[in-house]
């Protein structure tokens, strides 16, 4: 006989993107039309939704929420720090570990100046750090971390079940791990795509359920059809790298953005 849980994850995986936790809110929207927030930033906003993005995750005032690898542009940062600025509590994990160094330098420099500069809206974040986020993180202490198109670097570097399992140590049981990456197109070469920055959705799934989590929706917020991942310079290509500048670039701004997978897992209890 099948178990109950097993009956329900189908239903759960259709329930429609509504609810109290997407409702409207005022404070997050405050933050997101602010002034602290880049023009740079802003224009991406249609491709990102970070409204739609952060109920579906179930952002609220008074959660501790984490961020691995906030970018050198402070995209999520820029919202988030001062959203939980006084209710709450935001932990910028910051770029550590032997991959990409001068990438981490950047954001290092970028979080911490950011900081520094603006200690009434950015004085009240905590530093981790990824991976290690257990050496400063308590665990089952955190309500929410967010990963935003980082899991194909830690795949690519071979310790993607470390950092993962490392996720699973500091959220609480119940704890949401809200999961943002680039689509593979699941007909091609999963190694090929891999390379191009491109990650097949259920590959993903299965590695963080292995972890100890629970998938309990998925959705198609930051969706793009356009994206016909076949390009020269992989997900690079598009914006907002346009690695190969001005070749082709009007071709490549039509696009857009890469199409991502938005996957929403939930921490098991201990039984």
């Amino acid at each position: 006989m099948r178990s109950l849980k097993h009956l329900l994850l189908p239903a759960l995986l259709c329930l429609p993107l509504l609810g109290p936790a997407h409702a409207a809110d005022s404070t997050l929207q405050h933050w997101l039309d602010g002034t602290q927030r880049s023009e740079a930033n802003r224009t991406r906003d249609a491709a990102r939704k970070p409204a739609e993005t952060l109920a579906f995750f179930g952002l609220q005032p008074g959660l501790t929420v984490i961020e691995i690898w906030p970018s050198v542009g402070a995209w999520w940062f820029e919202v988030l720090a001062p959203y939980l600025r006084d209710t709450g509590q935001y932990i910028a994990a910051l770029h550590a570990g032997a991959h990409n160094p001068p990438a981490a330098r950047a954001e290092h420099e970028a979080i911490e100046g950011r900081i520094a500069r603006q200690p009434a809206l950015y004085g009240k974040v905590r530093i981790a750090h990824s991976p290690g986020l257990p050496d400063s993180v308590a665990p089952d202490s955190a309500d929410l971390l967010l990963t935003f198109m980082n899991l194909h670097n830690w795949i690519t570097d071979g310790n993607a079940d470390e950092v993962i399992q490392e996720f699973h140590r500091v959220l609480k049981p119940g704890g949401v791990l809200g999961v943002v990456d680039h689509r593979a197109d699941p007909a091609r070469p999963a190694a090929e795509q891999l390379k191009a920055g491109y990650l097949r959705e259920d590959d993903v799934i299965a590695l963080v359920e292995k972890a100890g989590f629970r998938l309990v929706a998925r959705a198609e917020i930051a969706a793009n059809p356009r994206d016909t991942k076949d390009h020269p310079q992989g997900v690079w290509t598009l914006p907002p790298s346009l690695r190969l500048k001005a070749l082709d670039r009007e071709r490549y701004l039509k696009i857009g953005e890469s199409d991502k997978f938005t996957l929403k897992f939930v921490k098991i209890a201990p039984q």
